[in-house]
């Protein structure tokens, strides 16, 4: 199916929503069927019910003369029902009540000369803004970005924004796309929040949701039911239908909802949450509208998508989507299951040997055309040795990965310290966008569990809906007890423990992420990480990265499991570049990182360690003075 009505790139779509001039407020919506449309000003004496016109398409619109920004108000029915605006970009007194006028030019930024970096595979901060800091809102986020910025990542994920029934949430039950939650602050704490992060070099990218609405406070349907899909559901609700007739209008609603991030916050990036939920047989597809809008405003796309197809990534003209990169969810589970043997659910799908990582790390993902046996052995993804190592973004430990426990324990509290160093180096010195989660970097003590504010019988149904996929995900609490998710300790105990910082053990947990960051940008400075730079080889239990360089090489050298020295020969990869020797940078055995070495023989560096280790060498001349170093 071809949408034919579609706007050809770089033409401004229908406005939707709220917006100020000089000539007051014009309120615009889309309610195609309906015989009459009015908005009520709820906050004015007296209130204020403006009839609008119908115009082409299924738009109502009408000025208000005597509209300023901070006006509340509703769309009025025929029958009276006042629904709050589908676009509003403000929800003060929640999702269900009236919308904000809100003018976007009144917020002064501070950051003039920023502009939005093109994406080349920045290390990422995953950030949940409720449980960062302990007062949860936007302002207390922008008192931590002075940690970010020396832990030395590039960039920052918000998890999504779009305002929820309730006060507490991860972000995935969004029902008002345009509305900042309210529970972390204004709108204008939000571009505050932004604009600080710009003010330090940090790029910002935010999560979004266009596969489903949450289920509670979606009025939607209210203004058209053909807003969504009524012969297709996703795991978590009722899809958007996008490729039928009279589409064109949701179609905008959704693209435009993307560009507004940018247009009006700042945003330098998306992260588009389950791609591979948003059904859409039309062309061009959805997610290439999107990635277009995103594009033509200088900013990148990245998405979740858990089908491995490299076309995603793929440029438009050769048939792609265009997206700038995927989470690569195979090294994740690989190093998931090399550590803590587990092999329930997705995870059965996984060895976690050191050939297999070998084999992810070389490629970029590890199912390329092969039977997947949690989809019933249907073959899963596509080659992708052509696509830059920048397309594929590598974490340990992320949102869902902690919180779809039955305890939300992080990677860190099921291994051992010297496992998570050595995880750690892997996934910072790799070639692929390390993402990080909040509080990995010190090891924090806090689990992040999934809380939800719904309350009622919808309420009770999720927390016992949890319980029972617990099982389903290989997540049984060992003591019988699952967290109420409903329950406001819940989300407490998510919250980060900033105060930890200081205490040893997670100090020298910090400062070995910082080493370890501090080198990979060393690494990024002499050039982007073509394929062609750097080669990948496992050998027993133990996998070696090589990256060669004008100037220098490096060598990377792990092992993820306990092993004594390798059988097999070691690989030609080893050896240093002739006339010179490998000179130790980083350890995990480093007592300054909390490792137990002895001491360090910089002119024979060890790399059969007798458990899990890794060790990141720089080549240097033989006649180096190993004292200078």
């Amino acid at each position: 199916m071809s949408l034919t009505d579609s706007p050809p790139r770089g033409v401004n779509r229908p406005a939707v929503g709220a917006k100020t001039s000089r000539k007051g407020v014009n309120y615009r919506v889309w309610a195609p069927g309906q015989s009459e449309m009015s908005v009520l000003v709820e906050n004015s004496s007296p209130q204020r019910l403006l009839s609008m016109t119908a115009e082409p398409g299924g738009y109502w619109s009408v000025t208000d003369p005597a509209g300023r920004a901070g006006d509340l108000y509703r769309f009025s029915f025929p029958d009276r029902r006042l629904r709050p605006d589908p676009a509003s970009r403000f929800q003060p007194d929640g999702v269900h009540e009236a919308s904000a006028c809100i003018d976007a030019s009144e917020f002064q930024w501070r950051c003039g000369s920023w502009t939005r970096p093109a994406w080349k595979g920045q290390s990422i901060y995953e950030i949940h803004v409720g449980t960062f800091t302990t007062a949860g809102t936007y302002f207390g986020a922008i008192e931590k970005l002075n940690h970010i910025q020396e832990l030395g990542v590039e960039a920052i994920e918000l998890m999504p924004l779009a305002d929820f029934a309730g006060d507490r949430n991860w972000g995935y039950d969004g029902v008002a796309l345009y509305a900042p939650a309210r529970c972390y602050g204004s709108p204008d704490e939000l571009r505050a929040l932004i604009d600080a992060a710009h003010e330090r070099g940090l790029a910002v990218i935010l999560d979004v949701v266009y596969n489903h609405l949450g289920p509670a406070g979606n009025y939607l349907a209210d203004f058209f039911p053909g807003y969504f899909r009524t012969d297709e559901h996703t795991p978590w609700g009722q899809g958007f239908s996008v490729d039928r007739e009279n589409s064109r209008p949701v179609r905008d609603f959704i693209v435009g909802n993307a560009g507004y991030w940018l247009d009006e916050f700042r945003f330098d990036g998306l992260r588009l949450d389950a791609t591979h939920a948003i059904s859409d047989q039309s062309s061009p597809h959805l997610i290439e509208e999107i990635t277009a809008a995103i594009h033509e405003r200088g900013g990148f796309v990245i998405a979740e998508d858990e089908r491995n197809e490299s076309r995603l990534v793929e440029p438009v003209g050769c048939g792609g989507a265009g997206l700038d990169a995927l989470w690569a969810d195979d090294f994740h589970h690989e190093v998931r299951v090399a550590l803590t043997r587990t092999h329930d659910s997705y995870f059965s799908a996984y060895h976690g040997t050191a050939t297999e990582l070998a084999d992810s790390i070389a490629h970029g993902w590890t199912y390329r055309g092969r039977a997947y046996e949690p989809w019933n052995r249907k073959l899963r993804g596509s080659e992708c040795d052509h696509l830059s190592p920048a397309s594929f973004v590598f974490c340990i430990e992320n949102h869902d990965q902690i919180g779809n426990r039955a305890n939300g324990e992080r990677l860190e509290h099921l291994i051992t310290p010297a496992q998570f160093r050595t995880a750690s180096l892997l996934l910072c010195l790799s070639p692929y966008c390390p993402m990080l989660f909040m509080g990995q970097e010190w090891a924090a003590t806090s689990p992040f569990l999934y809380f939800t504010d719904h309350g009622g019988e919808l309420g009770e149904n999720i927390a016992a809906g949890r319980k029972k996929e617990f099982g389903q995900h290989g997540t049984q609490s060992a003591d019988g007890i699952f967290p109420d998710p409903e329950s406001p300790e819940t989300f407490e105990k998510s919250k980060l423990r900033w105060e930890e910082r200081s205490e040893p053990d997670h100090a020298m947990v910090l400062t070995w992420y910082q080493a370890c960051l501090e080198q990979r940008r060393l690494l990024l400075a002499e050039g982007p990480l073509a394929r062609d730079r750097w080669r990948v080889e496992s050998f027993g239990e133990f996998i070696a990265i090589r990256y060669c360089g004008d100037s220098r090489d490096h060598l990377l050298v792990v092992a993820l499991r306990k092993t004594n020295a390798s059988d097999d020969s070691p690989p030609a990869l080893l050896a240093p570049p002739e006339g010179m020797k490998w000179r130790e940078v980083l350890c995990t055995e480093d007592p300054r990182f909390g490792g137990r070495r002895s001491k360090k023989n910089p002119a024979n560096p060890d790399w059969n360690f007798s458990g899990p280790g890794g060790v990141w060498l720089e080549s240097a001349k033989r006649e180096t003075d190993d004292a200078a170093h």
